[in-house]
């Protein structure tokens, strides 16, 4: 399992209101909700965001509300992974039950920079910096996490 894409960078303390903002919390339609992720801090961030890309941000991200819309408007914007130096403890439980990989990586956090190409071995945690020519470890996933995330989040993961 591997993710490979250009990386949208934000700070520290990315809240789940700031991901998706508690305005349109009156819809569950996922594609609706990607049309509103990150406006409030990056209102072209639907614009310029690929199938693929990555997103990196700093402490905390995900901290506020324990809403799992947060990792769905972010994985159904097209992100592959996120990449952070902490996570809020829900959204990380949040984001691998919806089946959106994150990795915790102070490093990456640190040196990857906006509009970066990045590529990620989920089976080793390595992610590569290819702009850069540098690389960081990560904490690889578990066998049962690898399963969740590809098998689109925990509910399907146990049909399968």
């Amino acid at each position: 399992m591997n993710a490979h894409g250009i990386v949208h960078k934000y700070g520290d303390n990315v809240d789940t209101d700031v991901i998706i903002p508690a305005r349109y919390l009156n819809t569950a339609d996922h594609k609706e909700l990607a049309s509103h992720c990150m406006e409030d801090i990056d209102a072209q961030f639907t614009a310029k965001v690929k199938p693929g890309d990555i997103m990196v941000g700093g402490a905390n991200f995900g901290c506020g509300s324990s809403r799992e819309h947060a990792p769905i408007a972010i994985k159904e914007s097209g992100i592959s992974c996120v990449i952070a130096k902490t996570f809020a403890r829900i959204f990380f439980r949040n984001s691998i039950n919806i089946g959106l990989a994150i990795l915790e990586c102070p490093e990456a956090s640190e040196k990857i920079e906006d509009h970066d190409e990045v590529s990620i071995d989920f089976d080793t945690g390595i992610i590569t910096n290819i702009t850069k020519g540098e690389t960081y470890q990560a904490q690889p996933f578990p066998d049962f996490i690898k399963k969740i995330i590809a098998s689109n989040g925990l509910l399907n993961s146990i049909k399968a």
